[in-house]
C-alpha cells in the first residue's frame, strides 16, 4: 500500500473516531434523513441556511460503518460555510477524491450515503450514481 493510501486510511479513521459536525441541530431550516438497507447504515443531516444562500450550520447523526460515517463528517466540513448552489453541485467523485481510496461496490454505497442525504435536504433527487 502507498504512502497516499495509507494517510487517506488514516484520515477516515481519525474522521471516524472524531466526527466533526456530529450531533443535533436545533432550529435546522434543512434536514434529510435515509439509510441503506444492504447494511444498515443511517445518516440524518440537519442544516441552517441563511435567507436562501448560504450554509450556515451542518451537522449529521448516525450509525454504520467507518466508511459512511467519515463520509458524512467530511461532507459537513466541505458543506459547511459554502452557498447552497456549491453544496448542489457536489457530486460522487467530489466525496470519493475526499475519502482517498479505491473503494468496492459495496463500500460505494457506505461513502455516498450521506451525498444523498444532502441532495435530499436539498431538494434534488437522490441518485448520485451509486
Amino acid at each position: 500500500m502507498s504512502a497516499s493510501s495509507d494517510l487517506y486510511q488514516e484520515q477516515i479513521l481519525d474522521h471516524y473516531k472524531h466526527p466533526r459536525n456530529k450531533g443535533p441541530l436545533p432550529g435546522a431550516s434543512l434536514q434529510a434523513r435515509d439509510s441503506n438497507p444492504l447494511c444498515g447504515d443511517e445518516v440524518t443531516l440537519r442544516m441552517k441556511v441563511e435567507g436562501s444562500h448560504l450554509i450556515s450550520e451542518v451537522r449529521f447523526e448516525g450509525r454504520g460503518c467507518a466508511i459512511s460515517q467519515a463520509s458524512a463528517s467530511m461532507l459537513t466540513t466541505i458543506v459547511k460555510g459554502k452557498a447552497v448552489r456549491d453544496a448542489e453541485a457536489l457530486d460522487r467523485d467530489a466525496i470519493l477524491k475526499a475519502l482517498g481510496i479505491p473503494l468496492s461496490a459495496a463500500r460505494l454505497k457506505c461513502a455516498l450515503l450521506p451525498l444523498n442525504v444532502l441532495k435530499l435536504a436539498l431538494g434534488n433527487k437522490t441518485d448520485v450514481g451509486v
